[in-house]
């Protein structure tokens, strides 16, 4: 089973690219939806426990993490040790039971990949991007966003020129959602032809 990994910084339109994937029949695993997920379940107590009054009505209140996180110099640090082992068990999870239905491809969809060695965990990277004044007009129209806060939230990712140059296909979102549609297909259609020529043996 060939695991694509799908990745691209804040504003590229990973999101909607993973949901054209899903569109095309390809299972998508999404790690922010996991994550979502665990703070309403499983993480909570531990995240309450390393930043105490971070859980209301039996969830993570996200705005008062983001709070405590700005606080705290090795704040990311240890909430990523709390939440990683558990998303990684919720992927582990995801690839037996598409193994098992039989699958040929897989999209994991983790927006941190490069920054947290995630590729090591797919057989090839897909990387979402698009010109940098889209994406910053794409991002400050968010609710709540701040120039400051945009500029925080990219200090914490690889530069998207250095995604691109590690990345197997590159997927511009730039140019309207048929273009992008379209390198999709294009994409899909190479790994079948690939995998029918026995590249992918070890996925």
């Amino acid at each position: 089973m060939l695991r694509i990994g799908l990745t691209g910084s804040i504003g590229m339109g990973k999101s909607t690219t993973a949901k054209l994937f899903a569109a095309a029949g390809i299972p998508v695993n999404d790690a922010d939806a996991v994550v979502h997920d665990l703070y309403a379940g499983e993480a909570v107590a531990a995240v309450e426990a390393e930043f105490p009054g971070t859980s209301k009505e039996g969830a993570v209140d996200r705005a008062e993490l983001a709070r405590q996180l700005a606080l705290r110099h090795d704040g990311f640090k240890a909430l990523e040790a709390i939440v990683h082992p558990l998303v990684r068990q919720r992927e582990a999870a995801f690839l037996a039971n598409q193994q098992a239905a039989g699958q040929s491809i897989v999209l994991l969809d983790i927006p941190l990949l490069f920054e947290t060695g995630a590729e090591n965990r797919a057989d090839v990277i897909a990387v979402v991007s698009c010109d940098p004044q889209i994406q910053k007009a794409r991002v400050l129209a968010r609710p709540g966003m701040t120039e400051d806060k945009f500029k925080m939230i990219l200090s914490r990712q690889m530069p998207d020129a250095e995604k691109r140059r590690r990345a197997d296909y590159v997927i511009d979102t730039g140019h309207g959602i048929e273009m992008a549609q379209q390198r999709v297909s294009e994409i899909i259609a190479d790994l079948q032809s690939r995998i029918a020529k026995g590249e992918f043996r070890n996925a």
